[in-house]
């Protein structure tokens, strides 16, 4: 069960109602195979368009932990960068403030699989791990992989959707919490 000490407010109701939506299939109709074809198609053409991926800025004012406690932060908020190729492998960077009001760096790979849509407007599955630097005493075992210095390993899943240029991840934080991001792809 999730709880917390305050309010979440409308606009995050609706970022979390938006992957929901993406994620049970409500936001895009079943495509078939002619409609899939097409899209392959129009992502080809797109793809040989944009050179070598898209930049997305990205970031999260909160996020829910499953469990409240007393050291949480108040905020708990993410900026970052993603640089993901036309062969959907990625690159990343986030600083972050953490549930325990640590400054921490992510510096990740991953791999981003679409679940269904066209290239302008689909869902997506990420998949993304690496260092993750901050988490220190005497929060340094919130990680599974951490040394006593705070550099740890952490593999992190996401559910997300893009529309055109904008999208909203669902990031799941293991057993401690979602974080939703917000994105947008500086690239045109």
């Amino acid at each position: 069960m999730i709880t917390s000490d305050r309010r979440i407010s409308p606009w995050a109701h609706a970022l979390l109602g938006a992957c929901v939506a993406a994620a049970l299939g409500l936001a895009q109709p079943a495509l078939g195979a002619e409609t899939n074809a097409k899209a392959d198609a129009d992502e080809k053409a797109d793809a040989g368009k944009k050179s070598g991926g898209k930049l997305m800025i990205q970031y999260a004012p909160n996020a829910i932990h499953y469990n409240y406690s007393v050291d949480h932060a108040k905020q708990s908020w993410l900026v970052g960068a993603e640089y993901i190729w036309t062969s959907n492998w990625l690159v990343g960077f986030s600083y972050f403030n953490n549930s325990f009001n640590q400054k921490c760096q992510l510096v990740y790979g991953g791999y981003s699989w679409k679940l269904f849509g066209t290239p302008k407007s689909h869902a997506y599955l990420k998949v993304g791990g690496g260092l993750i630097i901050g988490y220190r005493k005497p929060y340094e075992n919130k990680i599974p992989v951490n040394s006593s210095n705070g550099i740890g390993l952490g593999v992190i899943p996401a559910l997300g959707y893009q529309y055109e240029r904008f999208n909203v991840q669902m990031n799941v934080l293991g057993t401690a919490g979602l974080m939703f991001t917000i994105g947008y792809d500086i690239f045109k």
